[in-house]
């Protein structure tokens, strides 16, 4: 795996988990505007990384660039055997 796509890789699973965390935190506090704004910005970012993502290096999932082949995943390291 090339270094830059390790790095987009790493980046959309940092924004991805900040909108996880975003998302269970307005579940209890749903009138915090501020934190609905960043999730508002985090959601955003990450869809355009990972369409970036799947447009430079293929598809993160099977709906991921639908004109494309959904088995081109196979082509790439599985998770767990990418060296972080």
């Amino acid at each position: 795996m090339h270094t830059a796509q390790l790095k987009m890789l790493n980046d959309l699973q940092a924004l991805e988990f900040t909108g996880y965390d975003f998302h269970l935190y307005l579940n209890t506090h749903p009138n915090d505007l501020r934190a609905l704004a960043e999730f508002s910005r985090v959601t955003r970012e990450s869809e355009r990384l990972r369409n970036m993502y799947s447009t430079n290096y293929g598809p993160l999932m099977a709906g991921d660039n639908a004109n494309q082949p959904c088995w081109r995943w196979t082509e790439e390291p599985w998770p767990w055997e990418i060296d972080y």
